[in-house]
């Protein structure tokens, strides 16, 4: 397998690839031979930069269709290279790294998962006891798998499930933050897991903690995902939650994505707390127990969470897309002895500085539940506390694609820097000075009142464009000046704009 095959599985700090045939147009790409490879070449990696010959390797996954044969490859993997493997079985994210920081035996660990893509698709992310790996760590693991000199030995794999630990240690911090044993005794919980790996949640954390989790669906594990895609940004899936909550007569509803490393929440009256709104509850959870703090965010938040944020004592400061963009600014931030409590995307990741900056959808809703018990002792509704966040009339994101074959990186930035000379040129047009990627405009009141934002993904072919109005038709407006604007350029799929 050549290293050019390799890298194309590079997803960012992840590899993920084709693991099921029989999708029209999607061949296997995550083959046997490349997990075969990538999982010797970590445990070369992990002894490299634990120090250690023989590194003992935790291996997780997700409720995906493959994991079973892709776990059991990278184990013997491993084992062929002499290294000893925990086989965790079905696991979260955020637990295959909080395991290392808890004496479990393992100096490394492996996540499979795909996160909410389609039921064919599968990857691994990498964890070490300082954190996840860094893209350049991916590249080097890589470049190991390229050069494909090993070692040989005879390893051993057991079975030992480090979930319940996890569910326990959540439960004991809730405990200790309200002070009784069960703090949501009489609340109604409604967790939606979409089948993905979160339905533990459910049974291990909030039962014990006295809630009613009456309503709550999809919990059991199914990777062909038959009810809707686990992800909380899913339109069809945040529907579906709400809706319980409704019927159910819940306090709160919880869903998390595939493997849990993103959350997303529902009022007890079937209202999203999703993307700013999200942002802005959790934000204000942390900064009325310490004012001050820098909440670092993606690019896509609305100016309301900006005012929100200074309203509640806080700063925010908005940075590039991509959780480890967002984790990674923070970390910096604290580095220089700037306080920053928290790094969120839009997308549900969440990373608080108190829970090594891990993003974790099972803590950030802990969170969440522990700010809910102690305002349901007042009297209080757990929502009070975004009421002043102010909202935008319409919001929207369009996704414009580019022309087959074409080298869309180029093109797409040649476009931005063309955006941004015209933002500049024209009176009614002002760039956000506080923007880190793409160009972030800002348009009058005769002409849209409100943002733009046009940037290139991470990984796509994609150019999104993400809008606010803060009045009505406001943002038909400012697509139709982007429209015209864009139109100059052949290679652009302008449909989504009508």
């Amino acid at each position: 397998m050549t290293k050019q095959d390799l890298l194309k599985l590079k997803n960012g700090t992840d590899i993920r690839g084709t693991a099921i045939a029989g999708v029209e147009n999607d061949p296997v790409t995550l083959t046997d031979e490349a997990i075969t490879l990538i999982a010797k070449a970590f445990f070369v990696w992990a002894a490299k930069h634990t120090g250690k010959a023989s590194p003992v390797i935790a291996v997780g996954h997700d409720s995906r269709l493959s994991a079973g044969h892709i776990g059991g490859l990278v184990a013997r993997s491993i084992n062929a290279c002499g290294g000893d493997v925990i086989a965790t079985g079905l696991s979260s994210t955020p637990s295959m790294f909080m395991l290392l920081q808890d004496g479990f035996g393992a100096d490394a660990s492996i996540m499979i998962t795909a996160s909410h893509l389609p039921y064919q698709k599968n990857g691994l992310k990498f964890f070490v006891k300082e954190g996840g790996l860094e893209g350049s760590d991916v590249s080097e693991v890589l470049d190991l798998a390229a050069e494909g000199n090993f070692p040989a030995g005879t390893g051993t794999t057991r079975e030992r499930s480090y979930l319940e630990a996890y569910a326990a240690d959540l439960v004991k911090k809730v405990r200790v933050a309200c002070g009784e044993e069960r703090p949501l005794a009489g609340k109604r919980i409604v967790v939606d897991a979409g089948n993905g790996a979160g339905g533990f949640y459910a049974n291990l954390v909030l039962l014990p903690l006295g809630a009613d989790i009456t309503g709550s669906q999809f919990l059991d594990p199914d990777g062909s995902f038959p009810n809707h895609i686990p992800n909380p940004e899913n339109e069809t899936a945040m529907q579906s939650v709400c809706a319980a909550v409704k019927a159910n007569h819940a306090d709160f509803g919880i869903i998390f994505d595939t493997d849990v490393d993103r959350a997303g929440a529902v009022s007890r009256d079937g209202e999203e707390i999703n993307r700013n709104r999200l942002i802005a509850l959790i934000s204000a959870i942390l900064l009325e127990e310490r004012t001050g703090g820098v909440i670092v965010t993606d690019s896509v938040t609305s100016d309301g969470l900006a005012t929100f944020i200074k309203n509640h004592g806080g700063i925010h400061r908005r940075f590039k897309r991509g959780y480890k963009n967002v984790i990674n600014e923070s970390k910096r931030l604290n580095a220089e002895g700037i306080d920053s409590p928290l790094a969120i995307e839009t997308s549900g990741h969440a990373a608080l500085k108190e829970n090594f900056f891990l993003d974790d959808g099972a803590y950030l809703v802990t969170r969440l539940l522990i700010a809910l018990a102690k305002r349901a002792k007042e009297g209080k509704d757990l929502t009070e506390m975004i009421a002043d966040l102010p909202e935008p009339k319409e919001a929207a994101e369009i996704r414009l694609s580019f022309r087959p074959g074409v080298d869309f990186k180029a093109l797409g930035e040649g476009v931005i820097a063309d955006l941004k000379a015209y933002a500049n040129e024209e009176s009614f047009l002002s760039p956000a000075p506080d923007n880190f990627e793409g160009i972030r405009i800002n348009f009058d009141r005769d002409h849209g009142d409100g943002w733009a934002l046009v940037r290139m993904s991470l990984h796509e072919p994609i150019m999104p464009i993400n809008v606010e109005s803060n009045s009505e038709g406001g943002n038909a407006k400012m697509i139709a000046l982007l429209g015209a604007f864009l139109a100059r350029y052949p290679f652009l799929n302008l449909e989504n704009l009508k």
